[in-house]
């Protein structure tokens, strides 16, 4: 069993209370972090913030390249660690921890570029002999809340940028899934970073939240989670930066030129894959009404090879859920959509936080399963006539964080580009693809503030200084 303390200022600091962290598939505690009292937080809150980093870009090129040697290494203990924590199958979590590597070296990579501007003043009859540089300053402190789904990919999203940009955080990780982020911590820590570079807490669950979300000292809240705590985040923080990325409700829309096998290859990569935990999985699939039978068929056969249980079986394709309590969740919704007229084609069975592969035909935007982000291996099959009414469908919906299309038609591609309401489109791929430094956000209910990915995160823990010099223009 793994056991945590508060790490502050570089060291384990025990109070005695603890959070106790259950695997959902055995029930059985598989590690405790500490719990501190609200006050200790704010003490290093103030630390944290009084800390000024100088680490030149050699040295933090060095120390997230050696983070990420260092996370090679151990991939399969960090893999089982996800495992325990979450539930997640061996095969997803050892994909977690490649990931995780390619976010340190991509922010290594990034701390060597300096996207400084330039701008020559004697351009115009108002203009002067000078030059306008502008560079690019840490934020004071950030504070950093992470969800229970990819505990150490989403933590390191946030850390690894901060380090690039020589920041200071506090990160409280979700009290759910928080072993993997006091690990990223002290493997940080042993690989050269700073005390009080990252400082990493839990305590009870509202009352530390509130604390980061309101506290003055606190230059820039960055959130991944529901809509519904973004939206109270925003309306609580104050005069403070925020980057908050929250849920999705992703289409997909499959044409009628789309090559079946290759919709149906998109869809099991796109919505299976961890359990469907993903903000970014493919929610509704909206298939046109002269192909759907044979792509439902198709699907429903691809969908019924996938092995689920188990998640430290290494043949499995999936494990659990994060809870028992949302495994009953994604049944009662498609028990009341099946109710409501949509067709079972497959699954729909649980098993504490085991719930099967479902796919379900003739759903309607309107059912539970879909008006709601139901974080799970559902598969709902919506159709639809004329690219209209597909549009139409994708779009109705609060959320606007990514979305497909499989098609080879160039003007239908550039219609869904053009009209879905999405931070991200892809074609003849899943929704949720992307690498770890491309730009990544919603609009709606599905973000705010600047988008996540190294690069943009970079940008956004940093604010923009502007200054001029003297310069006389041969």
């Amino acid at each position: 069993m793994r056991e945590y303390g508060s790490i502050i200022g570089g060291e384990e600091i025990f109070t005695g209370k603890w959070i106790e962290v259950k695997n959902p598939y055995t029930g059985k505690v598989v590690g405790r972090v500490n719990s501190l009292p609200p006050a200790e937080i704010e003490k290093a809150m103030q630390t944290t913030r009084d800390a000024t980093m100088t680490l030149s870009r050699y040295e933090r090129h060095q120390i997230l390249n050696k983070m990420a040697d260092a996370i090679d290494e151990r991939v399969e203990e960090i893999s089982l660690m996800i495992t325990d924590e979450s539930g997640l199958s061996l095969t997803d979590t050892m994909y977690e921890a490649s990931r995780v590597a390619d976010v340190l070296r991509f922010s290594a990579i990034r701390t060597y570029d300096d996207d400084s501007q330039v701008f020559p003043c004697d351009i115009s009859k108002n203009g002067r002999k000078r030059r306008v540089y502008t560079t690019r300053i840490p934020l004071k402190l950030i504070a950093c809340i992470t969800p229970f789904n990819h505990p150490m990919n989403q933590v390191v999203h946030k850390i690894a940028p901060a380090i690039a940009t020589n920041n200071t955080v506090i990160l409280k990780p979700s009290e759910r899934t928080p072993l993997s982020s006091y690990y990223l911590a002290k493997l940080a820590l042993d690989c050269g970073l700073p005390p009080h570079m990252l400082n990493v807490v839990n305590g009870p669950v509202k009352e530390t939240c509130d604390l980061l979300v309101r506290s003055e000292m606190v230059s820039m809240i960055s959130f991944t989670g529901s809509t519904e705590i973004g939206k109270d985040i925003a309306n609580n923080c104050g005069y403070k930066k925020i980057v908050i990325e929250l849920g999705g409700s992703s289409a997909l829309i499959i044409c009628p030129d789309a090559d079946i096998d290759e919709a149906v290859e998109i869809t099991m990569a796109g919505l299976f894959k961890n359990s469907a935990q993903r903000c970014t999985a493919i929610r509704r699939l909206i298939v046109h009404e002269s192909i759907a039978d044979e792509y439902a068929e198709k699907l429903t056969e691809k969908a019924s090879k996938l092995k689920y249980g188990d998640p430290y079986d290494p043949n499995n394709d999936m494990g659990t859920v994060i809870s028992e309590e949302s495994a009953k969740l994604m049944e009662d919704r498609v028990n009341a959509t099946i109710a409501a007229g949509a067709k079972l084609l497959l699954g729909n069975k649980r098993q504490g936080a085991v719930y099967s592969p479902t796919v379900l035909d003739f759903v309607q935007n309107k059912h539970a399963v879909v008006c709601e982000e139901t974080f799970g291996p559902v598969a709902p099959i919506i159709r639809y006539s004329t690219l209209d009414e597909a549009i139409e469908i994708a779009n109705d919906t609060a959320y606007g964080l990514s979305g497909g299309v499989v098609s080879n038609h160039w003007p239908t591609i550039q219609r869904v580009i053009n009209e879905l309401e999405t931070g991200t489109i892809n074609v003849n791929e899943a929704p949720s693809y992307r690498i770890e430094w491309t730009p990544f956000g919603g609009i709606k209910d599905s973000g705010l503030g600047y988008k996540e990915g190294v690069i943009e995160t970079m940008k956004a823990y940093t604010n923009v200084k502007t200054y001029s010099l003297p310069w006389d223009t041969p």
